[in-house]
């Protein structure tokens, strides 16, 4: 196991030092410094802790993708959730809400981040709109598909995949969802969280239509490099979906853009170090269950950060419900296991 997780384990030191050279800039006191820390390694712990319905998601799609695009997921990957989504995305929010530059933006998070904070704070229900429109139809996609033969909650998921066989029901099932939970608003915000409803909604079609455009000859070289991309790209934006909820609650604990770019980034790291192990262990072939979990865990969460509009739900909820699903999904798969193993040798040898 800790071949899988020494990377992570050696940016973690990194992060850290980063971490504490932040601390007594900002403070100029040894007491700021062990504050700045002890808040990068809260922020780390939750958004490792509650993202393994993250990883469980990730390692259903990185399992069919070849060594050399799972590397690039860890290498590239990192680099896109740690500077892309926790820097770089956040200032282009404020920058576009405060009509900013790039660069005023930045400065803006250094100088008042309690002013930046506010302005991404203001962005929630946007975000909430595009992430949960995007995870929404990740899980309708699972459940929704007339081929899927293997289901954990028969009662649930048969009747669904009859559903699966009329043409676009997800993308109206999603439209819907979005026209509902928009009516928990007022004004502007309803038309905010609408349009950014459907431009995740638009960016998941457009994923999947990437991903048949990159389509090529069974068995080349070139379907699997172009396989490989396609998911690459499908990850990120799914990562970059998960990652929102956490964006917009870490700022509870630090308006600074730096603290929270480093503490997020070190469970980023270990999500994906997470994500590799499950795959390289074939946890997720294993466990014949296991997927399900993930997938009903996107639609809770899809609809919770729906919910969030209007009604405060801690992440730490959202986490738990993640496990727990999870959770019953393993133990559901190891008494599939055992009842297998025991018909199979309960049959008389040939």
């Amino acid at each position: 196991m800790l071949k899988h997780f020494t990377g992570s384990i050696i940016f973690t030191v990194i992060a850290l030092a980063l971490g504490a050279f932040v601390g007594w800039e900002y403070s100029g006191t040894f007491s700021g410094m062990i504050s700045t820390l002890w808040i990068c390694v809260v922020l780390a712990v939750l958004e490792t802790s509650l993202s393994f319905d993250n990883a469980a998601v990730n390692a259903t799609v990185l399992k069919d993708m070849d060594p050399k695009w799972q590397h690039r997921f860890l290498t590239w990957g990192i680099a896109i959730a740690v500077f892309g989504m926790r820097i770089v995305f956040p200032i282009v929010i404020v920058a576009i809400a405060a009509s900013l530059g790039p660069w005023g933006a930045l400065m803006l998070a250094i100088e008042e981040p309690e002013r930046y904070a506010s302005i991404m704070e203001d962005a929630h229900n946007g975000l909430m709109g595009f992430g949960g429109a995007f995870l929404g139809m990740v899980g309708l996609k699972y459940f929704f598909d007339a081929d899927k033969e293997v289901h954990w909650i028969r009662i649930l998921e048969r009747p669904l995949v009859k559903f699966g066989r009329l043409q676009a029901f997800e993308i109206g099932v999603m439209i819907l969802a979005l026209r509902g939970t928009s009516t928990l608003l007022d004004g502007e915000e309803q038309l905010t969280f609408l349009t950014a409803g459907l431009f995740g909604l638009v960016t998941f079609i457009g994923v999947e239509m990437i991903g048949d455009v990159l389509g090529a000859p069974e068995g080349t070289t070139e379907a699997a490099a172009r396989s490989g991309l396609a998911s690459f790209l499908y990850l990120e934006v799914l990562d970059a979906s998960f990652s929102f909820d956490g964006v917009i609650g870490a700022f509870a604990l630090s308006t600074n853009l730096f603290v929270i770019a480093i503490g997020l980034g070190i469970g980023a790291m270990f999500v994906r170090s997470m994500t590799i192990y499950l795959v390289h262990k074939g946890t997720m072939s294993e466990y014949r269950y296991l997927e399900h979990g993930a997938f009903y865990a996107i639609i809770v969460l899809a609809a919770i950060m729906f919910l969030n509009v209007r009604f405060h739900i801690p992440e730490v909820v959202t986490g738990l419900i993640g496990a727990v699903l999870i959770g019953l999904a393993f133990l559901s798969s190891v008494r599939w296991n055992r009842r297998e193993r025991a018909e199979a040798e309960a049959l008389p040898e040939a």
